[in-house]
């Protein structure tokens, strides 16, 4: 999920503070000991693991789901929808609540419930059902990852954080790659409800990690949640240019990135290529550029600085999902989703370091809706891209996000070099 930043962002560590004496702060964070980050990573990564395994394992059996419940396949890629759209709206409530309850409280109780949830998928008697239940899962399922990035932004030093996160990220990754291409290849074996079943475990397990794992030392107290004065945060976060920058980047990236995935068992099917087992390999290869990525994130850091980072991601991205386009074979576009998977975490985790540091007394609020922005992409980009491959075709549909991401990266390595304000909040 080196010791030193480019210049641009090292830059933004010198801090334009702007006083807002109508809002009361979050409780003060310190940050860790050095010996003890990487115990934190740890227990960070057992839940970012739970939670994308969940996430990813519905998507190679779109065409299964679809045969066994009735339903058309296009109507089932939208479970993906169902899981991202409450993952974002959950966001701006778990924001201010992880403030003030505590991040690791609220991140085990999101677990327990997402494995109750992914129980009751197990169970599902129809299309309309499991629907339900994945939109329960999604909205857990947000009370990790974001909340692990503001703990991570809360304990790790900045000039550290980049690479801490891209460390968590290998765990984020792994649940990515074990979740699809377990479902692709158990599938047949235990069914989807014995894949449902399994999800729960896993998101048990981590649920564990967090209840046992966490060093309790030094926790501060837990306090009512200021939902009024969270507004208020909200909007005075969203005010900050180099914010909104951040947010528009990421609700592009998804829906130009993350769109298609849930498409791909169809197309893959249509083409004779094969079924569950062929669409999870070939979304495995996403998560293995991811793990590439995050093997190189020091050298990248150290090497590229960030406006290279995200031009590089960008193009990257973009000759991916031209070659996906091109509509080859499943192995082909397995080898496209590798390179993907590399360029999307280019870009992808720049945008999580720079988010940390928007607002460093309130990184929870902050990172929610960084995920919001996310989520609500991800969302809104199966849609979009059903819609753009009956009206555009594979090819078509694919090129335009290609065009989207490569522009994307190219804008944001300008806009970012520009020095912005964080922002504090005090009595």
């Amino acid at each position: 999920m080196p010791r030193t930043l480019s210049p641009a962002a090292a830059r933004i560590l010198s801090m334009l503070d702007r006083q807002e004496p109508a809002l009361t702060p979050p409780a003060t964070v310190t940050q860790a000991p050095a010996a003890s980050i990487p115990r934190l990573i740890v227990v960070l990564a057992c839940a970012g693991f739970g939670s994308t395994f969940a996430l990813r394992s519905v998507e190679p059996l779109v065409g299964v789901l679809a045969r066994d419940l009735g339903s058309d396949a296009h109507t089932v890629a939208l479970l993906s929808t169902a899981f991202a759209l409450p993952y974002a709206f959950i966001q701006p409530v778990l924001g201010p609540v992880g403030d003030a309850l505590g991040k690791e409280r609220v991140m085990s109780v999101c677990l327990a419930v997402l494995a109750g949830a992914l129980v009751l998928c197990s169970l599902a008697p129809d299309i309309g059902s499991l629907f339900g239940l994945r939109m329960l899962a999604g909205a857990a399922a947000g009370g990790c990852i974001p909340l692990s990035l503001a703990l991570l932004g809360d304990r790790v030093p900045m000039d550290r954080r980049q690479v801490a996160i891209g460390r968590f990220l290998v765990a984020v990754i792994l649940g990515q790659l074990t979740g699809s291409t377990f479902a692709g290849l158990i599938e047949a074996a235990i069914g989807w409800r014995g894949v449902f079943a399994v999800t729960a475990l896993v998101a048990a397990i981590a649920c564990a990690a967090t209840v046992f794992g966490f060093d309790r030392t030094g926790r501060l107290p837990a306090r009512r949640p200021a939902f009024g004065q969270a507004v208020q945060r909200y909007r005075t976060i969203l005010a900050n240019p180099r914010a909104r920058i951040l947010f528009s980047a990421v609700f592009v990236e998804a829906i130009a990135i993350f769109g298609v995935f849930p498409h791909l068992a169809p197309l893959i099917e249509a083409r004779g290529e094969g079924g569950p087992r062929e669409a999870g390999l070939v979304l495995a290869g996403f998560a293995i550029g991811g793990l590439l990525y995050s093997a190189l994130v020091g050298l990248l850091v150290r090497l590229l600085g960030m406006p290279r980072m995200l031009i590089g991601g960008g193009l990257i991205c973009g000759a991916s999902l031209t070659v996906v386009g091109l509509a080859g074979s499943w192995q082909v576009d397995c080898a496209a989703l590798t390179a993907m998977g590399l360029g999307f975490y280019m870009l992808h985790n720049t945008f999580q370091t720079q988010v940390t540091e928007v607002a460093p007394t309130a990184r929870a609020s902050a990172v929610a809706l960084h995920a919001f922005s996310f989520f609500c992409g991800q969302a809104l980009g199966v849609a979009v891209l059903g819609q753009a491959l009956l009206q555009l075709g594979q090819f078509g549909a694919l090129a335009a996000c290609a065009v989207t991401i490569l522009g994307l990266g190219i804008a944001t390595a300008v806009a970012l070099q520009r020095p912005g304000p964080k922002i504090t909040f005090s009595n």
